[in-house]
């Protein structure tokens, strides 16, 4: 299966960054959102419940009625696709109850195969309260905002990942408490503006041999 060369892969890992100021007449083509949008349904996760909702926003006035709740970031508003991650703040049995359905139908076996299964997850559950499981449910909205960034850098798009923003007003401006979710981290996509500075700031990251430690 052909791959990304390792040096074409950190070339664009490279080339990414934080953009502090995008091209809103630059908006990122229906196919090549629909690829982006693809890989986010592969993000994997715990168990594999997929404990999230993505909402795509590219309406301009969305977008502007969340520009204030999100420290007047522009942004939100000049981006071509808005993305705003959110957790489900009931997890418990129906969140269980709908995976394995899930997962019977794409393996097609019977849910009650998968007793066994979903006993691990029923007790890995249990012994998490209500507020254990939101904060559970919330790291995993992380991985699948670090899949997101990573395809859209190799895909040549660029990302912002965002939590400076209100999430109660987010929740209410997007009607999430009644879908019994809660927004907890966004990223801005589209393509960097010419005079954004920070396209060429060097990265600065430490010594390999200060953050990576080998036991072999």
């Amino acid at each position: 299966m052909a791959t990304l060369s390792p040096e074409d892969l950190l070339a664009q890992l490279r080339w990414r960054y934080a953009t502090k100021a995008f091209d809103p007449a630059a908006s990122i083509e229906d196919e090549l959102w629909a690829t982006i949008e693809e890989s986010l349904l592969l993000t994997p996760s715990s168990f594999g419940l997929q404990p999230w909702k993505f909402i795509v926003i590219t309406d301009p006035a969305t977008k502007s009625l969340l520009l204030p709740h999100s420290w007047n970031q522009h942004q939100v508003v000049d981006c071509s696709h808005y993305v705003v991650f959110a957790a489900p703040t009931d997890v418990g049995e129906s969140t269980v109850d709908a995976w394995i359905e899930c997962l019977a139908f794409y393996r097609k076996v019977s849910p009650e195969s998968l007793a066994g299964y979903r006993s691990v997850i029923d007790g890995f559950l249990a012994g998490l309260d209500a507020d254990a499981r939101l904060a559970w449910a919330q790291r995993q909205v992380y991985i699948a905002l670090g899949q997101l960034m990573t395809t859209a850098a190799v895909l040549g798009v660029d990302a912002c990942p965002m939590e400076g923003f209100a999430p109660a007003e987010y929740d209410k401006l997007l009607g999430l408490p009644e879908r019994h979710l809660t927004a907890t981290v966004a990223c801005a996509l589209g393509y960097r503006a010419d005079d954004d500075n920070y396209a060429t700031t060097p990265k600065a990251r430490y010594p390999r041999d200060e953050v990576i430690e080998t036991f072999a």
